[in-house]
C-alpha cells in the first residue's frame, strides 16, 4: 500500500457537490493506494504506523489527541511515468481488490480508536485542504519488506 499523509487544519471531500467527508478538526488527510500485493496485514500494520506516528503539533500523533482521520481512496498513487506522456496505472490493483483493503484499513484505524471520514471509492472526488506546516509525508510498505 501506498499513503501520502497529510497534515491539515481543515479539509473534505465533496463528490457531486454534496460534502461527504471533513475534517472537524486538525488532524490528518490520508490518500491511500493499494497495489495487487497488498494484505490484510498491511492494512493494519499501516493504520497502526499513521494513527501513532508523531506528526501534530507539540510531536504529538493523532492517537494522543483525538485528532480525525480523513482517508480517500487514491489508485493514482500507482502511476507509472516511466515511458511516455501518458500514466500507466497497471500496478494500482481492480477495485473489486483494492476496496476491501481500504475499507479494512478504515475500520482498523476505527478499532484503535480513531474518528474517520472518508471519501467514496471510485468516484470523482474534489478534495480539499489546508496543509498545516506544509507536512506532506509518504509510506509505501514495499519498503517495509
Amino acid at each position: 500500500m501506498r499513503v501520502v499523509i497529510q497534515r491539515a487544519s481543515s479539509a473534505q471531500v465533496d463528490v457531486e457537490g454534496q460534502t461527504v467527508g471533513t475534517l472537524a478538526s486538525p488532524g490528518l488527510v490520508v490518500l491511500v493506494g493499494v497495489t495487487g500485493t497488498d494484505t490484510i496485514a498491511d492494512a493494519e500494520k499501516l493504520a497502526e504506523k499513521i494513527w501513532n506516528l508523531r506528526i501534530l503539533a507539540d510531536e504529538k500523533s493523532a492517537s494522543d489527541i483525538d485528532a480525525p482521520v480523513l482517508v480517500v481512496s487514491q489508485f493514482t498513487l500507482y502511476a507509472s511515468t516511466r515511458k511516455g506522456r501518458r500514466p500507466s496505472w497497471n500496478a494500482a490493483a481492480p477495485g473489486s481488490v483494492s476496496e476491501p483493503l481500504v475499507n479494512h484499513f478504515v475500520s482498523h484505524l476505527r478499532e484503535l480508536g480513531a474518528h474517520v471520514e472518508t471519501g467514496i471509492f471510485g468516484a470523482d472526488m474534489k478534495v480539499s485542504l489546508v496543509n498545516d506546516g506544509p507536512m506532506t509525508i509518504l509510506i509505501d510498505t514495499d519498503d517495509w519488506r
